[in-house]
């Protein structure tokens, strides 16, 4: 997997990147991506976890490749692939849905009686040319496409509901606005929500499985920040 131009990390990147490995062996390394860090943005400038990759490059000048993406605001458990045989594979099992991700949400009321969110999702292309997702019968929304959304309501405290949310399919923003949709906009949500009611979007990618590049599975847990257990009780996530 090597890269048109390498990039030099200075140490204080190579470790901060290293600060938030959870896990690796010879196939995965496994992160716990801090909100406000973007995957990938335009400008080559900018602090990007796929430029942070770079800290893990061989002399080479083959680097780990990432294979899925969290939104910017959203913290969690994200993975990259160490090779490009193991990148190949688990391209393939995210294209073919054997990858389960399970995430945490904080709302606003109570949302123990929701289960499943089951309406489709398209773009809309906004003024300045920023896409957001929408619901698919709304005006403006394009390129609408099946989205399911399962969840689970694991306690509910003072007007607040942390729930899980388990994606099964894999729509820009899905849970974000499947949740708004249902009436339960994520905290801190500046899209589809109130992005003053909370110090950053409270949606935490918890937990992926998948079958690993060499055989068996893999199961990486991220600890729910902070953030989330000051909001609930502080033992549930």
């Amino acid at each position: 997997m090597r890269n048109r131009e390498t990039v030099w990390l200075t140490d204080e990147e190579k470790d901060f990147v290293r600060s938030f490995l959870i896990e690796e062996d010879d196939d995965i390394l496994a992160f716990n991506k801090p909100a406000g860090l973007p995957c990938q943005t335009r400008k080559t400038d900018d602090q990007t976890f796929d430029k942070l990759l770079w800290a893990f490059a061989k002399s080479n000048g083959k680097r780990p490749r990432m294979v899925h993406r969290l939104d910017a605001e959203t913290s969690g458990i994200i993975i990259a692939a160490k090779t490009q045989p193991a990148a190949a594979a688990l391209s393939r099992a995210f294209e073919n849905r054997e990858i389960k991700k399970t995430y945490l949400a904080l709302v606003p009321g109570n949302a123990k009686r929701m289960t499943r969110v089951d309406s489709p999702i398209g773009m809309i292309r906004l003024e300045h040319g920023m896409q957001i997702s929408g619901i698919g019968g709304q005006p403006n929304v394009k390129d609408v496409k099946p989205a399911l959304t399962r969840f689970h309501t694991l306690a509910v405290q003072d007007g607040v509901s942390l729930i899980e949310c388990r994606p099964e399919t894999g729509r820009m923003h899905q849970i974000r606005i499947h949740l708004a949709h249902a009436g339960f906009p994520i905290f801190g949500d500046s899209i589809y929500g109130d992005g003053d009611n909370a110090s950053r979007l409270m949606l935490h990618a918890h937990r992926i499985q998948g079958p690993h590049p060499i055989g068996g599975q893999f199961d990486y847990t991220a600890p729910a920040p902070p953030e989330f257990k000051g909001f609930v009780g502080g033992g549930h996530a």
